[in-house]
C-alpha cells in the first residue's frame, strides 16, 4: 500500500462527519424536539386539569365549612332568647351573673362573643366586658330583631375594613320585648385557615362585595376593583413573562402580576358567591420537572454518540466526562426537587382530609346529645331481652332463649341504624328521601317498643287503612318519630289503672297519625317542643325526643302537633304530605 493511499485513508477518517452520521444526528434532534413539545402538551394540559379539580375539591371543602359554621351559630339566638336565667336578668335588672353565663356558653358554642342587650339596646351583658355599657340602639341588628320574630342575620364592615357577621333575636315574656341576644359569628378564622393553603381566596355578598378574603385589602371592594390593585409595573411584568415563558396557558386573571386559574362557586346562603385564584407556577414546576428529565435524556444519548465519535481526541473525551458529571449532578438535583414537591403534595393531601375530619366532628358533636337520647330505648329492651333470655337457659328453653338472642341482634343492628341516621341529621339538606310505607314503619315501631308494652300491660288499639298509606322521606326518621311519640304515650300512662293507648292511621288530605293516651293530660302546651322541656322526673328524660320529632317532620314537611283529649289524656298527631302517583312522578 502507498503512502498515498494512507494519507488519503487518514483524511477521510479524521475528515468531517459522514452523511449518516450527520442524517443521524439531525433525526436525534428532530425527535428530541418533537418529544419534548408533545410532553410539555400533553403534561401541561393533565396536570392543569389536575391542579384545576384540587382547586374545586378545596373550594367545595372550603364553602362547606363556611356553610357549616354559619347554620350552626342561626340556632343559638333561638336557644339563649328562651334561657330562664337571661330572662330573669331582663325582668329583674340584675345582671350580676349574666356575663359569667354567657362566657361559660361561648366557648361550647364557639362564637367570636356573646352580648345581651336590654329594650334601649344597651349592653348589660357580654363575654368582653369592656363592651358593657355600649349603646346599640341605631344598629341594623338591634332594629331588625326587634321586628322580627326569627333570628336576624346582620354583616357590618367596621372602621378597620374588616367585616362582622352577627346573628341576632329578640327576647320576649309575656308578649313583652325585654332585649335582644346578639351572637358575633368568628368566620375570620377561616381566612386565615385559607391563607395557609390556597393562593387567595375571595367571598361576595349578594351585592358582589368582598366580605372575606386571604387579601386584607381586598375587602369592601368588588372582584373587579381588587384584581385592578396591581404594581405600576404590572403591565411590563405581565408582558416579559409572557414573552419568556413560551409554554404559558391562557391566564383567567392576574394576580400580583402572575397569570392565575380562577375558580367559582356558589354558597346557599344569602347569595354569597366564592372565588379562589391558583397560580400556574406548580403545574409549570411539574412539567418542566419531565420536561429536564427528558432533555437530559437526549443530552445523555447525543453526549455518548459524539463520545465514540471522538474517543480518538483526548481533549473531547476530558469534555465529554465533565459534561457527563455534570448531568449527573442535575439529574440528583432533580431527583431531590422531585421528591421535595412529592412531600409537600403528601402534605397537602394530609391537610385537606385533617380539614374535612374536622368538619364531620364539629357535626357529630352537635348531636351528641340527641345520640345518647335515642340509645336509650334499644338499651333498655336489650336489657330485658338478655333477662328473659337468662330466665329461658335457666328453665331449659333453648329455642325461646335464641328468639331473644336474635331480637338482641336486631337492635344492636337497629343502634347502629340510629347512630348512622343521626350522623346524616347533623348534615342536615344532604340525605336523600325515599317513599315509605307507614303501615310498616308503625309495625316496626310497635315491634320496637313490645318489651315495655308487655311490661306495663298497656291495651293498645290500632286502627290501620287496608291499602298502603306512603309518604317521600326517611323512614329511619319517620320511625324515630313514632318511637318517640309511643314512648311518651306510655309515659303518660303511668298514673293509670288501666294503661290505653289509641293509634289511628289515617289518608286524607295528608297522611295522619294520632297516638292518644289516657293519662294525666298536658300542661304546658306552649313549651311542649322546646329543646330541654320535660315534666319527667330527674333522670328519665332530658326534654330532647318531642324537639327532635317535630324538627325532623319539619323537615319532611309536615307538623306535629299536640292538644288534650276531651275525655282525658293527650292526642299527638303527625301530619305528611301524601305521596300520589301526580307527587311520585314530580319527585
Amino acid at each position: 500500500m502507498s503512502l498515498q493511499d494512507n494519507t488519503r485513508r487518514h483524511v477521510r477518517r479524521n475528515g468531517p462527519l459522514s452523511w449518516r452520521v450527520r442524517f443521524a444526528l439531525g433525526a436525534l434532534l428532530v425527535l428530541a424536539t418533537a418529544t419534548v413539545w408533545f410532553t410539555n402538551w400533553l403534561l401541561t394540559e393533565r396536570f392543569t386539569e389536575t391542579t384545576r379539580n384540587r382547586a374545586e375539591l378545596r373550594m367545595a371543602l372550603y364553602s362547606g365549612n363556611l356553610l357549616s359554621e354559619l347554620r350552626r351559630n342561626s340556632i343559638v339566638p333561638q336557644l339563649l332568647a328562651r334561657d330562664p336565667a337571661l330572662i330573669g336578668a331582663l325582668n329583674s335588672s340584675d345582671f350580676s351573673q349574666s356575663s359569667a353565663r354567657l362566657i361559660s356558653y361561648v366557648d361550647e358554642i364557639g362564637a367570636a362573643s356573646l352580648m345581651l342587650l336590654d329594650r334601649d339596646g344597651r349592653t348589660v351583658a357580654a363575654t368582653d366586658r369592656a363592651r358593657l355599657g355600649e349603646l346599640h340602639r341605631q344598629q341594623p341588628y338591634f332594629v331588625d330583631a326587634q321586628r322580627s320574630n326569627a333570628s336576624v342575620f346582620t354583616a357590618i364592615r367596621r372602621e378597620t375594613g374588616t367585616y362582622s357577621f352577627i346573628y341576632s333575636r329578640r327576647i320576649e315574656s309575656q308578649n313583652q320585648v325585654l332585649g335582644a341576644i346578639v351572637v358575633e359569628v368568628d368566620l375570620h378564622k377561616f381566612e386565615r385557615a385559607w391563607a395557609g393553603i390556597s393562593d387567595a381566596v375571595l367571598v361576595t355578598n349578594s351585592e358582589g362585595e368582598i366580605i372575606l378574603s386571604t387579601e386584607p385589602r381586598w375587602r369592601g371592594l368588588t372582584e373587579t376593583e381588587a384584581l385592578q390593585r396591581q404594581p405600576a409595573v404590572g403591565a411590563i411584568e405581565r408582558a416579559i413573562q409572557a414573552t419568556a415563558d413560551w409554554t404559558a396557558l391562557p391566564a383567567d386573571a392576574y394576580l400580583r402580576g402572575e397569570a392565575v386559574m380562577r375558580m367559582e362557586g356558589r354558597i346557599p346562603f344569602r347569595g354569597w358567591r366564592m372565588a379562589s385564584f391558583t397560580t400556574y407556577a406548580s403545574v409549570r414546576e411539574r412539567v418542566n420537572g419531565v420536561l429536564a428529565i427528558e432533555i437530559m435524556g437526549f443530552a445523555l444519548l447525543a453526549a455518548l454518540a459524539f463520545y465514540f465519535l471522538s474517543r480518538k481526541t483526548a481533549l473531547r473525551m476530558a469534555l465529554f466526562q465533565r459534561e457527563s458529571a455534570e448531568l449527573r449532578v442535575l439529574n440528583a438535583r432533580l431527583q431531590r426537587e422531585i421528591a421535595a414537591r412529592e412531600t409537600v403534595q403528601k402534605n397537602l393531601a394530609v391537610a385537606e382530609q385533617t380539614l374535612a375530619q374536622s368538619s364531620k366532628l364539629a357535626a357529630l358533636g352537635e348531636m351528641s346529645a340527641a345520640v345518647s337520647h335515642e340509645l336509650n330505648q334499644p338499651l333498655a329492651a336489650m336489657k330485658t331481652y338478655l333477662a328473659g333470655a337468662r330466665l329461658l337457659l335457666r328453665r331449659n328453653r333453648p329455642d325461646e332463649a335464641l328468639s331473644a338472642f336474635h331480637r338482641i341482634d336486631d337492635l344492636i343492628e337497629r343502634m347502629g341504624a340510629i347512630t348512622r341516621q343521626l350522623k346524616s341529621y347533623a348534615r342536615k339538606g344532604q340525605s336523600e328521601f325515599s317513599p315509605v310505607d307507614l303501615g310498616e314503619a308503625l309495625a316496626s315501631s310497635l315491634s320496637m317498643m313490645e318489651p315495655q308494652l308487655r311490661e306495663r300491660q298497656v291495651r293498645i288499639s290500632k286502627i290501620v287503612p287496608e291499602d298502603p298509606l306512603r309518604v317521600m322521606g326517611d323512614r329511619m326518621r319517620i320511625e324515630q318519630v313514632m318511637i318517640n311519640l309511643l314512648r311518651n304515650a306510655l309515659d303518660a300512662t303511668k298514673g293509670s289503672q288501666t294503661p290505653e293507648v289509641e293509634i289511628i292511621l289515617a289518608s286524607g288530605e295528608t297522611a295522619t297519625l294520632s297516638v292518644r293516651d289516657n293519662g294525666h293530660g298536658i300542661e304546658d302546651l306552649d313549651a311542649l317542643f322546646e329543646p330541654f322541656y320535660t315534666t319527667k322526673q330527674p333522670g328519665d328524660g332530658v326534654g330532647l325526643g318531642l324537639a327532635i320529632s317535630s324538627g325532623i317532620v319539619s323537615d319532611l314537611g309536615g307538623r306535629l302537633t299536640a292538644r288534650n283529649a276531651d275525655g282525658g289524656g293527650a292526642v299527638f298527631e303527625m301530619q305528611l304530605p301524601v305521596l300520589n302517583e301526580t307527587s311520585e312522578a314530580a319527585e
